[in-house]
C-alpha cells in the first residue's frame, strides 16, 4: 500500500510540475523554462540528499540514475517536438501510455508477477491515460493528418525514454539513498544546459515564468523521490502505471485555476482512473 501512496504523490508532483511548465511555455522559451527547473531540481535533490542517510552510493546505483537523466530530458525533447508536429492529443497520450508500457514488460522481464485484480488495474490503466490526456483537434483535417505520423512516432519515444527514466531509477536500488535522484538530476541538468548553449538561449526568462519555471523543478523533483521511494517499495510495472497517471492532475488543475472545460472522453478517463487506482489497491502492489 505505501508503494502504491508513493506512486500516486509522484503523479501529483509531476502533474503539477507539468502544468506550471505549461504556463511559463507561455510567455518564456521552453529551453529557458527547462533549463531553469532543472537547475532547481538539482538544487531540491541536493538539499534533500543528508536526510536520506545511506552508504556511499555504487558505481552502478550512480550509472543508472545518470540513465534515467538521460531517459528523462530526452523524453521532454521528444515529446516537445511531437507538439511541434502534431496536435497534444496525438504524441501526449502515446507518450504516457508508452511510459506505462515499457515500464510493465520491463518489470514482467525482471521477473515481477502483480496479482490478477492488480494487472487488470493496470491494463484498464493504459486507456484511463488516453482518456486523461486527450485534448480537442485542432487545424484542419489536411494539417492533423500530415502531422500525425511524426507526432505519434515521437510521442512513442518519449514513451520509452520516459520508462528508461522509471526503469533506471528502479534499477539503481534503494541501498545508495538518494544519490541515484541526485545523479538523475545532473544528467538532466548537463543535457538542458548542453541543449541551451547550442541554441544560446543560456539566459533567465521573465518574472512570472522565472518562478513557474522554478515551481515546476521543485514539482518535478518531488515526483522523482516520491518515484524513486515508490518503485522500492513494490513492483515497477504497479508504480510506474500510478505514476503514469500523472495528466490526470494537470487536467484537474487546468479545470480549477484556468477554468478549462472537461471533455466527456477527460471524464471518462478520470473515472476509469479511479476505478484502476482501486483495483490495484485492493490487489496490492507486490
Amino acid at each position: 500500500m505505501l508503494a502504491i501512496i508513493l506512486a500516486l504523490a509522484s503523479a501529483i508532483g509531476y502533474g503539477g510540475s507539468d502544468f506550471a511548465a505549461g504556463l511559463a511555455s507561455r510567455s518564456a522559451g521552453v529551453i529557458q523554462v527547462t533549463l531553469l527547473a532543472s537547475a532547481v531540481s538539482a538544487l531540491v535533490v541536493t538539499a534533500a540528499l543528508p536526510f536520506a542517510a545511506s552508504h556511499p552510493p555504487t558505481t552502478a546505483a550512480l550509472v543508472w540514475g545518470a540513465v534515467a537523466g538521460l531517459g528523462g530530458t530526452m523524453g521532454a525533447l521528444a515529446l516537445y517536438l511531437g507538439f511541434r508536429h502534431a496536435a497534444f492529443s496525438v504524441a501526449g497520450p502515446i507518450s504516457a501510455v508508452g511510459a506505462a508500457g515499457f515500464s510493465v514488460l520491463a518489470g514482467l522481464l525482471l521477473g515481477e508477477r502483480p496479482t490478477a485484480l492488480a494487472l487488470t488495474g493496470i491494463v484498464l490503466a493504459l486507456p484511463a491515460i488516453v482518456g486523461v490526456s486527450a485534448t480537442a483537434a485542432s487545424g484542419t483535417a489536411a494539417t492533423a493528418a500530415s502531422g500525425t505520423a511524426a507526432g505519434a512516432a515521437a510521442g512513442l519515444v518519449a514513451g520509452a525514454c520516459f520508462a528508461l527514466l522509471f526503469i533506471g531509477l528502479d534499477r539503481a536500488g534503494s541501498g545508495s539513498g538518494l544519490w541515484p535522484v541526485a545523479a538523475t538530476q545532473v544528467a538532466e541538468l548537463a543535457v538542458a544546459l548542453a541543449v541551451a548553449v547550442a541554441t544560446r538561449n543560456v539566459r533567465l526568462p521573465g518574472p512570472r515564468p522565472r518562478l513557474l519555471a522554478a515551481i515546476t523543478g521543485a514539482a518535478g523533483a518531488a515526483g522523482t523521490i516520491l518515484f524513486f521511494f515508490a518503485t522500492h517499495e513494490g513492483f515497477l510495472a504497479v508504480t510506474a502505471v500510478l505514476t503514469s497517471l500523472y495528466p490526470a492532475v494537470t487536467i484537474v488543475l487546468a479545470r480549477t485555476v484556468l477554468g478549462e472545460r472537461l471533455t466527456v472522453l477527460r471524464l471518462a478517463g478520470l473515472v476509469l482512473a479511479g476505478g484502476c487506482v482501486s483495483l490495484i489497491a485492493v490487489g496490492g502492489s507486490g
